[in-house]
């Protein structure tokens, strides 16, 4: 299964039906009213016209669900879903939403000890205590896999043992 489909899963059917409400209702009132009143659109070919109705109001449809992904992600990632939902939704060209991908939390992980979902940034898990990322063993900072000095304190890290290799 491709990223892709994996993020239209997380969209809320709320968004799902009012995208979907939203274009059968301006697709009939673009049949209806739009179209028959406007003098140039009323000489268009039957299949501009249908093609007019039911094609710029997926601009829309799109918009939609795409608010409902910054609602639903936000809130997955622990973030201020409102907040971000409504800067997304009401700052114009879309750069609430480019602001929304650019500055968003990565994805919360589980614990090892107790598989409770902490946010990225925790050394600790908040429930339990466990460390979520090795730290220097005497500040208690996180350090990366590889580090032979602590960047906080200087402190000389032990060496993590190496794979033995076997010879035959």
């Amino acid at each position: 299964m491709s990223r892709f489909s994996e993020g239209l899963k997380i969209i809320p059917r709320t968004a799902r039906y009012i995208a979907a409400v939203c274009y059968v209702g301006f697709v009939i009132l673009a049949l209806t009213v739009f179209i028959p009143s406007d003098k140039e659109m009323s000489h268009w070919p039957v299949a501009g016209k249908i093609a007019f109705a039911f094609g710029i109001f997926l601009l829309a449809v799109a918009w939609i669900l795409l608010i409902g992904y910054v609602y639903a992600d936000a809130k997955r990632r622990g973030m201020r879903y409102v907040m971000w939902t409504w800067l997304a939704a009401l700052i114009p060209d879309g750069i609430g939403v480019i602001l929304y991908f650019i500055l968003r939390d990565p994805l919360p992980k589980p614990c090892p000890h107790c598989s409770s979902l902490v946010n990225s940034k925790f050394v600790f898990c908040p429930h339990c205590g466990a460390a979520m990322k090795p730290t220097c063993p005497n500040c208690g900072r996180a350090i990366e896999r590889g580090w032979s000095n602590c960047p906080g304190c200087g402190t000389k890290l032990p060496v993590a043992a190496a794979p033995s290799s076997v010879t035959s």
